[in-house]
């Protein structure tokens, strides 16, 4: 008896060409990446002349003191803005999961919208604002105010996205059994939503992390972060320690970010 062989599927250019264009977007995307973070390895000291392997550069890295005091103040900055932002982003999340349908739309596109705002627009408006009402705030304060005020977006909508995942008979069930709302948020609520509180609060440290724009508009003399520092160095050309530096910042926000959607892929 012969076996049965099941008919081989047409010859699809479609799907190959699809693949292909595919293919060809992600070597786009990462190519460059990947050709910064190999010469950020390189012994020559042009940036893009391979001279061989070395650590050289990253090892100059940490013993350059402006480079140190730049990270410190990139770290400050990213990690009070992402308190912040954190904590007032969960709340306005769980404040317009409240609000009835007829308002959540409007209000909820008109809170987001600083999200879809072009950065430079963002950024002369934050400008004006501490220029003509907080003069004294500019630099470190204006920035961590600034980061703030564009994380808060991005925060309210992961977390956002979690509270409609949630099963609101799970609240009913628990004010029905006698316990207080504050016992129902601790107990039930948060811990169902701390995967998407988490992932907001990564995505925002990423996003701080490397932000240029606005910092650069309300920055001060002694406020220097990493973006700017590397801004500053490109003045003095392009070197081997730049393709570190950024190799490194830009390791940092993959990971973050990275980790950020797998908790938000996780626990949706």
């Amino acid at each position: 008896m012969m076996d049965f062989q099941p008919p081989r599927p047409p010859w699809n250019w479609t799907a190959r060409l699809l693949r292909l264009n595919a293919l060809a977007v992600y070597i786009f995307l990462y190519a460059p990446i990947v050709v910064l973070i190999g010469f950020s390895f390189s012994a020559s000291r042009y940036s893009a002349v391979w001279g061989g392997f070395s650590t050289r550069w990253y090892e100059k890295l940490f013993s350059n003191v402006e480079l140190r005091t730049a990270l410190g103040q990139t770290l400050l900055l990213a990690g009070s803005s992402t308190l912040c932002a954190t904590v007032l982003g969960t709340l306005a999340a769980l404040g317009l999961a409240k609000l009835s349908r007829r308002l959540q739309g409007p209000l909820e596109t008109a809170f987001y919208l600083p999200v879809i705002m072009p950065d430079i627009v963002l950024a002369i408006s934050l400008l004006v604002f501490f220029k003509t009402l907080m003069p004294a705030a500019l630099g470190l304060p204006a920035m961590i105010l600034s980061h703030i005020a564009f994380n808060l977006c991005y925060v309210a909508a992961v977390v956002g996205t979690s509270l409609k995942g949630f099963n609101p008979r799970l609240e009913e069930a628990s004010l029905d059994l006698g316990a207080t709302p504050w016992q129902t948020f601790v107990r039930i609520k948060l811990p169902l939503i701390w995967p998407g509180i988490l992932g907001g609060a990564l995505l925002a440290t990423a996003l701080s992390l490397d932000e240029f724009v606005i910092a650069f508009f309300v920055s001060a003399a002694d406020s220097t972060t990493l973006p700017l520092q590397i801004y500053a160095m490109l003045k003095r050309g392009v070197t081997p320690e730049i393709n570190a530096l950024a190799s490194l910042m830009l390791t940092a926000s993959i990971l973050l970010a990275c980790l950020s959607l797998f908790l938000q892929k996780k626990y949706p």
